[in-house]
């Protein structure tokens, strides 16, 4: 079975984030995060966590924008000026408008199999990558999606 994964950093030590990855031989990070260089984790910082994936597992990195919600709905939702459905909803919108679905099939299913999306949200439930996920299942229905805690 194809599969493809999530996962966040926050609460994760960094040799917790690379043994999850590495033991469910992710081939490649797909970094769905809008800002990749401010977070706290020190080993998920774009140019840092590109070079640990590489050194640690040969793991690809991409910086996936498209897939990131605007600022605007990110700093709505986390001053509180938007509530969860809202968000999914100013999400899906924006997905439409970047027209993800074709850019989804154009990478084409083998890309993501084994990809790993990436975020800085703990848990999957009220993060954009657990909707960016069922973007991608719904043009590859044959993917299972795994969130990795």
């Amino acid at each position: 079975m194809s599969k493809i994964y999530t996962i966040g950093f926050t609460k994760k030590s960094a040799e917790r984030f690379f043994d999850l990855l590495l033991s469910q031989n992710i081939n490649k990070v797909i970094d769905v995060r809008l800002n990749n260089s401010s977070q706290l984790a020190g080993f998920s910082k774009g140019e840092d966590l590109q070079f640990f994936l590489d050194k640690i597992g040969k793991i690809q990195y991409f910086h996936e924008l498209i897939f990131a919600p605007t600022k605007n709905i990110l700093d709505g939702y986390k001053k509180g000026e938007m509530d969860w459905t809202t968000y999914e909803k100013e999400y899906d919108k924006i997905m439409v408008e970047r027209d993800i679905l074709a850019y989804i099939e154009d990478k084409g299913a083998d890309f993501w199999n084994g990809a790993c999306l990436l975020c800085s949200e703990d848990e999957p439930q009220n993060c954009h990558r657990r909707l960016a996920a069922l973007e991608i299942l719904s043009v590859y229905p044959e993917l299972d999606v795994i969130h990795l805690h």
